[in-house]
């Protein structure tokens, strides 16, 4: 097999298919079984080759996995971004070449450890610390990581117990077990591969306590035209809707959510109008809101306000580059205004603020993006007993992104062991538990108001507690293994 993938080019489909794959485990598909076949033919690709080999079957591994689990970037650029087809579709393929590179990384490290007895480990250990480098690096794009597909898993007790990178440390695990004992045949291997997936069950997914307090919520989804929400006919519209809905539905509530940027306006514009809606509400209600904010030196913020008698403020803190904000302006702003290319400039919250709070709750925030960052979403749960994130997913039009996009954040309720709730424009809005699942949801693509109850958590997962660096320890650990036994092993066969 190693002669036919280096002489027949098999090794390089065979990672242009495991990349591929891969987005076949991750919602609307929700394959998570495949995710150990992915990670071993990968394992196999990368068998028997030179470095160099590597690194070009890793980038190709990339582009698979970006070019079908991503595709919704053309969507963004071109319906909404006012960006013509040729170009919308030339920065799409920039984006998943860029983005590929990053598969080059556990490729590279496997490499390094490999031919050694730990080679298996170093290779988990390698995936679960280059999709730790991509949530940091260059601000990050924490997007499709093996462990997000796997809310309704036998590893979904990982979750809460060490985060995504836990999660995704025992697929690429269980994909080099399961390559190693096909390729060699080594049946008995089976039996670890079993055990990574049997011994989870064993291990409670609840960590948190619900209280008795039970309050109810209001979720409202407008479904306004992105390209026109922003003009006088928009706003005005935007303004009807919410109200509307609001009335129909969401007197009697305890909380009552309308998504980012539900008006198309600025905070000082909205604010009566916002108020007058608040006084329609019960003396103990709370309306809260995506809102545009302009603080007294001009600069704007993506924020979440809350009215009623516990008023307070969340402003997004991790903003999307050339979204929200334009990396390396100085060099890239003439560039990108050549091409008539968009451009966000809006500023950032603090990394300290405080939960915005509504009767019993105190709610960790997270604006959209956020929500796929998982230690930025376990700082708002330390000190919160549930979870909000709103969202403009109007941005993704009828793709696969919003329904990836509400599958992390069912995983940071199941890392957090917290009622979570995502309003969104136009879908995915839905109430989820603290075991990650779905307990109401929206319709898509129309008006609507999601009606539901919820319960405070008392009580921190270990998750929580300790974030994601004992489970990026554990991965550190497993590839210095093999590349400590590896060069050891060098040094013995040296003359």
């Amino acid at each position: 097999m190693a002669s036919l993938l280096q002489r027949r080019g098999a090794g390089a489909l065979l990672a242009l298919l495991a990349g591929a794959l891969t987005t076949l485990t991750f919602a609307p598909f929700n394959l998570w079984g495949l995710g150990p076949v992915a990670l071993a033919a990968f394992y196999v690709a990368l068998q028997n080759i030179g470095l160099r080999q590597a690194l070009w079957r890793g980038w190709l591994a990339g582009v698979g996995l970006f070019g079908s689990g991503a595709s919704w970037v053309y969507v963004s650029i071109h319906d909404y971004g006012n960006t013509g087809g040729v170009l919308a579709a030339a920065l799409t393929i920039l984006f998943i070449v860029v983005m590929a590179l990053f598969i080059m990384l556990p490729a590279l490290l496997y490499r390094f450890c490999a031919a050694s007895r730990l080679d298996i480990p170093a290779f988990a250990g390698a995936w679960a610390l280059s999709e730790a480098f991509r949530s940091w690096a260059f601000t990050g794009f924490p997007w499709l990581f093996l462990g997000s597909a796997h809310v309704d898993s036998p590893l979904a007790a990982l979750a809460p117990l060490g985060g995504v990178y836990l999660v995704s440390l025992v697929v690429a695990l269980s994909g080099a077990l399961l390559a190693r004992a096909l390729l060699s045949r080594r049946w008995r291997l089976f039996a670890p591969l079993a055990a990574l997936w049997l011994i989870p069950l064993t291990l409670p997914t609840q960590w948190a306590r619900p209280t008795d307090d039970e309050l109810t919520v209001s979720l409202v989804q407008g479904d306004l035209a992105q390209l026109s929400k922003w003009t006088p006919d928009g706003q005005r519209d935007a303004v009807n809707t919410y109200f509307r809905l609001t009335r129909q539905h969401g007197l009697d509530s305890d909380l009552v959510i309308w998504p980012e940027t539900a008006l198309p306006m600025l905070e000082q514009q909205a604010m009566p109008l916002l108020q007058r809606v608040q006084s329609t509400l019960p003396a103990d209600s709370t309306l809260m809101t995506g809102i545009m904010q302009r603080d007294q030196r001009g600069t704007f913020y993506n924020s979440m306000i809350a009215l009623g008698d516990q008023p307070g403020q969340y402003r997004k803190e991790h903003l999307v580059p050339f979204g929200e904000y334009l990396p390396l302006e100085s060099l890239l702003g003439g560039v990108l205004r050549i091409f008539n290319i968009p451009m966000g400039n809006i500023g950032a919250g603090s990394d300290d603020q405080a939960p915005l709070r509504a009767g019993g709750l105190r709610l960790g925030v997270a604006i959209c993006y956020e929500i796929v960052y998982p230690d930025l979403v376990r700082q708002r749960a330390e000190n919160a007993n549930a979870l909000v994130t709103i969202s403009n997913d109007t941005w993704f039009g009828h793709s696969i992104g919003p329904l990836q996009h509400m599958q992390m954040a069912q995983l940071r309720a199941l890392e957090n062991n917290r009622y979570l709730l995502r309003a969104t424009n136009n879908g995915m809005t839905a109430i989820v538990g603290p075991n990650g699942h779905i307990l109401a949801r929206a319709p898509r693509f129309e008006p609507a108001v999601l009606n539901g109850t919820i319960q405070p958590m008392e009580g921190l997962t270990p998750f929580t507690r300790t974030g994601s660096w004992p489970a990026l320890l554990l991965a550190l650990i497993m590839l210095l293994g093999g590349g400590i036994l590896r060069t050891r092993h060098r040094d013995s066969n040296a003359p």
